[in-house]
């Protein structure tokens, strides 16, 4: 009857002012944004009659950025009020949340004061922020928040995070990458710039023959990600498949010119291109695919290895000279490796091929300041790894890299295991060698640096 409805509606209105009252009240304990607790506190003076409660709900919901959408509003007042209670419940679990939250960082400050993302955590900056936004900023910190012996902690989650999240993110940029002062990035790969010509042997030409070298294991890639989707860690199952449905689009395109061939390897099964576990293993053994990401810690805790194996594979030129990972810690790994010993070649292919990528891809995500965007800080910029295989015999006489890297730091050189991070020295003394920047130094620079690196090593 019309008189039950009206009693219905007044149990729902005083349900609604109570979970208003309280949802202030925690926001008071766990934020010192005055700005959202004074809107709060006014809207819960509103008239207590049916309008007053929806005033009062609409100010708390816009107060968190939450705007009710259109159809709401077009509806009955009871699903309108019904519509303000689940975002209000909303509300109070995160706040909730985020005292833990804010806890765990506290901690991590003091127990783990390497870890970038913690160290460089502002509180007050935090609770500045609309709950959308702070959602935002804890998916980013949520790695380093689960791994407090992580040593940068925080992954990007979408495009735009790192110019969204300046105030926070730049300081732990210029901290990783030891920058001081304004970060603004500039992209260059001509090798006959001004920029790079005193850098140069005669010729313009880095033959490592000239350093004693003979046949060499070159290689050099760059992370990329485009522009029209989330960055992995906030992709979910659907958005990693059409990502891969649109390389693959662009992959069939490199397939049928004669420069590039090749074939796509699928790990999402159920594709014409999905391959068995046993070619997987050989892919991965062979240094082409790489390895699961379900079983790393800080990846899986970013939600960059979710979903896994959907979405993920790699593209491989005829020649085997030309790869890209799709699905990795970045939506695409592209490379260029070949053994010999000239390091321009590798250097001048991958520069065509990421245009070439993109050209048949989709745009790949950039900021103004921070050059090209990728899911770790310490990637921004060029997004580049250049990097050899060579023999250092003398320095892992031990059996260990920890010699060589302690030479090859100071000379901002890095040093990896044959099969990447993490991974052992060869048992011949080889290593993996790369120039450490990547961000607010150009491609070219990379390139040129490497040949100096061996030079003095």
């Amino acid at each position: 009857s019309g008189r039950e409805k009206q009693e219905r509606n007044k149990t729902r209105q005083r349900e609604m002012f109570a979970r208003s009252a309280q949802a202030a009240a925690k926001l008071g304990r766990v934020s010192s944004s005055r700005g959202f607790a004074t809107r709060a506190k006014a809207a819960l003076n509103g008239r207590k009659t049916s309008l007053g409660v929806v005033a009062t709900g609409a100010a708390l919901t816009a107060s968190a950025g939450l705007v009710l959408s259109t159809n709401a509003a077009q509806n009955s007042s009871g699903n309108i009020l019904d519509e303000i209670n689940s975002r209000l419940i909303r509300i109070e679990n995160m706040l909730v949340s985020w005292a833990d939250f804010l806890d765990r960082i506290k901690s991590i400050k003091k127990t783990n004061p390497t870890n970038l993302m913690a160290k460089h955590f502002d509180v007050s900056y935090f609770n500045s922020l609309s709950p959308e936004l702070q959602e935002r900023l804890e998916m980013i910190c949520r790695s380093g928040a689960e791994n407090p012996d992580s040593g940068v902690g925080a992954y990007a989650m979408q495009p735009d995070d790192y110019d969204v999240f300046q105030p926070y993110l730049d300081a732990l940029i210029r901290d990783y990458h030891k920058i001081k002062g304004e970060v603004h990035h500039v992209t260059n790969w001509d090798l006959g710039s001004d920029t790079v010509k005193d850098k140069l042997p005669e010729g313009g030409k880095l033959d490592l023959t000239k350093l004693g070298l003979g046949t060499t294991s070159m290689r050099v890639r760059v992370g990329r990600n485009l522009a029209s989707y989330p960055l992995p860690g906030a992709m979910n199952k659907e958005d990693r498949l059409n990502l891969e449905k649109d390389m693959i689009n662009a992959f069939k395109k490199l397939m049928d010119d004669p420069s590039y061939g090749g074939t796509y390897y699928s790990l999402t099964p159920g594709t014409e291109y999905s391959i068995s576990e046993q070619k997987y293993q050989e892919l991965v053994k062979a240094h082409v695919m790489f390895k699961d990401m379900a079983a790393d810690s800080y990846l899986a805790s970013a939600g960059i290895a979710s979903d896994w194996p959907y979405g993920r594979g790699c593209y491989v030129s005829g020649d085997g000279q030309f790869i890209v990972w799709v699905g990795e810690e970045d939506h695409l790994r592209i490379m260029c490796m070949k053994k010999g010993t000239v390091l321009n070649e590798v250097f001048d292919r991958l520069r065509t091929a990421c245009g070439v990528v993109e050209e048949n891809a989709s745009k790949f995500a950039r900021s103004e300041q921070y050059g090209y965007v990728t899911s770790c800080p310490s990637n921004l910029g060029t997004g580049m790894r250049a990097s050899v295989h060579i023999k250092v015999p003398n320095l892992t006489a031990d059996g260990t890299d920890k010699k060589a890297k302690e030479i090859c730091k100071p000379l901002g050189l890095s040093v990896r295991g044959v099969g990447g991070e993490h991974t052992p020295i060869g048992a011949d003394g080889t290593i993996d060698l790369s120039p450490s920047a990547r961000l607010c130094i150009q491609e070219a620079e990379i390139i040129c640096a490497l040949y100096q690196g061996i030079e003095l090593l």
